[in-house]
């Protein structure tokens, strides 16, 4: 049974490496019955995913620092500190840090922290990676699709 209340104290969180990029979930499945996660990522420029669709839940990101580019659909967002982009079930869609690198928070449908915590366990480059990524699809709901990179 989920908590009445979750307080997420920064640095917290259980800690996970996926090649460069730093995450820490603050909550999950488990802890909300149900509701959001939130993971916050930290990591360097360039991509931070293969084009990728989740079928069954909105995922949103809230810019922290730095800036990054969205492609949504086939559009392209800049986002900066303090902008939030919410990508809506069924919708491709990739993140590419600009040349510093970035922080964003990330809430993500039920279980998706799954995801996450499994890739950290992987290679380095196993979260750009189309085939450990299609694997991944038959357990989570986050299955790779073919589309050009922002």
């Amino acid at each position: 049974m989920a908590e009445a209340w979750v307080v997420a104290i920064a640095g917290a969180g259980r800690r996970y490496a996926i090649g460069e990029m730093h995450s820490e979930v603050f909550t999950t499945s488990d802890e909300l019955g149900g509701g959001f996660r939130l993971i916050e990522f930290e990591g360097p420029g360039g991509p931070w995913t293969v084009p990728q669709v989740h079928e069954k839940g909105r995922e949103s990101f809230y810019i922290l620092e730095g800036a990054f580019t969205f492609l949504v659909g086939d559009e392209n967002r800049e986002l900066e500190q303090e902008d939030l982009l919410s990508v809506a079930p069924g919708t491709i869609h990739v993140i590419r840090a600009g040349a510093s690198g970035g922080c964003l928070l990330c809430l993500i449908p039920p279980g998706l922290e799954r995801v996450f915590i499994e890739l950290s366990a992987l290679s380095p480059d196993a979260l750009t990676d189309l085939e450990i990524r299609r694997d991944m699809a038959s357990r989570h709901d986050s299955a790779p699709h073919r589309q050009p990179e922002a």
